[in-house]
């Protein structure tokens, strides 16, 4: 309701990793709520009821947003809670990386019968090292071996341009597949300007 009056109407609503893929591993998880739950409380507040079913004076007009990993293997539990999420509210779902283009379009084609915007996540590498470290850390994530040496070959001074030319090409191949693109520039901020203009998405 605070995020209602402040103006703000997208919700992303998301479980979150495990502790034990972050840095404070030592941390007590806490789900209260798991994500589907989330959306279900927003999808009430939309229509003017708080999480008890009482009802309030007035209704949010949030648009519900979700996650989801196309490159899953199997990809059928994922797809089962697409639909799960579908039907809690999810208006657009905004992707986990992506690094295979050919396993995104196949993805899309199983989801087009549902009537919500799919935004392709893409994830700018910086080095070969960020490549390896989201392979072994991040849940869902698979950076092809030879995007790694691509990076590797580019040395440390190319690496980034390498990088941002990997997700220019992403975006050109998924782009003809979904509603958009969500580029995250972790520490590459300043090269969203060229991928933009590169991938022709502006």
């Amino acid at each position: 309701m605070g995020a209602s009056m402040l103006g703000i109407h997208n919700i992303l609503c998301l479980t979150g990793d495990y502790p034990t893929v972050g840095d404070h591993k030592e941390a007590k998880p806490v789900y209260d709520l798991d994500s589907v739950q989330v959306m279900q409380l927003v999808q009430g507040l939309n229509n003017g009821r708080d999480l008890a079913g009482n009802k309030l004076d007035g209704a949010t007009q949030f648009t519900i947003g979700a996650a989801v990993t196309p490159e899953a293997d199997p990809l059928g539990p994922m797809l089962a809670k697409f639909e799960v999420k579908v039907k809690a509210g999810a208006q657009f779902f905004q992707t986990q990386a992506i690094y295979h283009p050919e396993e995104f379009a196949s993805f899309m084609r199983a989801v087009r019968p549902f009537k919500v915007k799919v935004l392709a996540g893409i994830l700018v590498l910086r080095n070969a090292k960020m490549a390896e470290f989201m392979n072994a850390n991040i849940p869902g994530v698979s950076v092809p071996q030879e995007m790694i040496d691509e990076l590797r070959a580019a040395g440390p001074e190319r690496a980034e341009d390498v990088g941002v030319d990997i997700a220019v090409r992403t975006i050109k191949t998924v782009r003809p597949h979904c509603d958009g693109v969500h580029i995250m520039a972790i520490k590459a901020t300043h090269r969203l300007v060229d991928i933009i203009t590169k991938a022709e998405v502006g």
